[in-house]
């Protein structure tokens, strides 16, 4: 029996260890899996989750959310330098895979992957399958989450707070919801792309779909999207970020499953994960991951409905099996959040070694003298790696506290950021240059640059940014 779960004096999630119940999952519920919980996530995870689904039957579908906010603004750079790109660049990588199982078995495959070119991952999936030699799939696209055009850049310039300022703007996208997704699975599709939607809308979208619920049967789609939060993170939920050597151990963690949930006609679900995989679901995970991001357990907003999970139960009902239950819903809000992007400059990072007798001193010495030759310059942050970096801050406050010690194996790290990418790479320069102009027995120097983003978020009434879709 694991204990009980509180946050704050609302929240009550409750913990028990109850038998398996026993249900014709493959025909009541839909099973929804995950593929991948951003870009850059494993690409062999997606397969395990789909040979789970084939063999348990019945309907089923496979998300794959790969939109961090920063992630979606630097395709929409992508897609300036290139009109073809800005779409997941490891788009083919992460569906070549699974494809073909997916369209032999009937497995709807939703996916945020249009990121800025929604069209364009349409394309490629289209040649993807015709390189397999399978069927073209039948291919829906939603879009309306774009703002980045002269309409949309006046709505942002009547909501952003402090206005908007046009020549630093990169892109906006508003959060669209699971209608269109379920529009569109209706219509026939067999793949769902999007741009910016909610995470969790990728799972409404398609139980939206299954079980044909009204639009304001807010407590069925309140637990649907619920499932959905818990999935939209990949191998969160199934004991990867759960995980703590001792203290909340893990197994398998090398070939850790990624999770499936199956959801019933009520909108609980039970969540597990990929047979034969390594990996966790117990209540431990699942409410670290339902907790996770949730500003108010009362009133956690998406564009779709408004949960409340200040009642819910999760119970563990088998092995690496949790049940969900009890969620309930409000209306929808009658806006929706918009996120808008800023060229920020630049940040430059350099990194250097000091080891053996006297590292940390030999360390110490090389800030000081790059914080003498860059002068006023540069607003520069050192780290000492090995002494203090993670729980250092950017003023340097914690370093000069920090009484210099013993360490005999440091790494100096110096950033910056700037306007001017030729003022930063002064920090870049003087970093290399002690290589040879000391202190002594430096080595193993990296330098890096890349340009920073900054954003802001406004509210958009609902009406004024419709979403659509269609078929590719």
């Amino acid at each position: 029996m694991f204990p009980s779960v509180r946050r704050g004096p609302a929240l009550l999630i409750r913990g028990r260890q109850v038998g398996a119940r026993g249900h014709n999952a493959a025909m009541e519920t839909l099973a929804v899996g995950c593929g991948a919980g951003f870009s850059g996530d494993r690409l062999d995870a997606a397969l395990p989750v789909v040979r789970t689904l084939v063999r348990r039957g019945g309907p089923a579908a496979l998300i794959f959310e790969n939109l961090a906010e920063r992630t979606l603004a630097l395709q929409q750079l992508a897609r300036r330098r290139d009109p073809a790109l800005g779409y997941e660049p490891l788009l083919v990588h992460e569906l070549r895979p699974v494809l073909a199982d997916c369209l032999r078995h009937g497995i709807t495959i939703i996916g945020n992957f249009g990121a800025a070119n929604p069209d364009g991952a349409a394309g490629v999936i289209r040649a993807l399958a015709a390189s397999l030699g399978l069927p073209a799939p039948r291919i829906g696209v939603v879009a309306g989450d774009d703002l980045s055009d002269a309409r949309g850049r006046a709505l942002l310039r009547e909501r952003l707070e402090g206005g908007l300022d046009e020549q630093r703007f990169v892109c906006a996208n508003v959060y669209q919801g699971a209608q269109e997704i379920a529009a569109a699975i209706r219509a026939g599709a067999q793949v769902v792309v999007t741009g910016r939607v909610a995470d969790p809308s990728l799972v409404l979208g398609p139980a939206l779909a299954h079980f044909g619920w009204a639009a304001d049967d807010w407590d069925r789609l309140a637990g649907a999207t619920m499932a959905g939060h818990l999935l939209e993170c990949g191998a969160q939920v199934s004991g990867g970020y759960f995980a703590d050597p001792g203290r909340k151990d893990v197994a398998g963690m090398d070939d850790i499953g990624f999770p499936i949930a199956e959801i019933a006609a009520d909108g609980s679900c039970i969540v597990g994960k990929a047979a034969g995989t390594g990996g966790l679901v117990d209540c431990r995970t699942v409410k670290e991951q339902l907790l996770y991001e949730v500003h108010d357990p009362a009133a956690y907003l998406t564009p779709d409905v408004v949960c409340d999970i200040t009642q819910a139960s999760v119970e563990q009902v088998g092995a690496d099996r949790v049940r969900l239950a009890g969620v309930r819903g409000h209306a929808r809000p009658p806006t929706l959040k918009a996120l808008a992007f800023f060229d920020g400059g630049w940040l430059g990072e350099a990194e250097i070694s000091y080891a053996g007798p006297n590292a940390e001193a030999r360390a110490r010495l090389a800030m000081d003298v790059l914080r003498s030759r860059l002068g006023p310059t540069l607003d520069l942050r050192f780290d000492l790696i090995g002494v203090t970096s993670i729980l250092g801050d950017d003023a340097g406050a914690m370093l000069a506290q920090a009484r210099p010690g013993l360490a005999q194996d440091v790494r100096l790290r110096a950033a910056a950021r700037h306007e001017d990418l030729e003022t930063l790479e002064s920090l870049l320069r003087e970093m290399t240059a002690l290589w040879t102009c000391g202190p002594a027995g430096g080595g193993g120097v990296r330098t890096a640059k890349r340009q920073r983003l900054s954003s802001r978020a406004c509210l958009v009434p609902r009406e004024l940014v419709p979403a659509r879709w269609h078929i590719a």
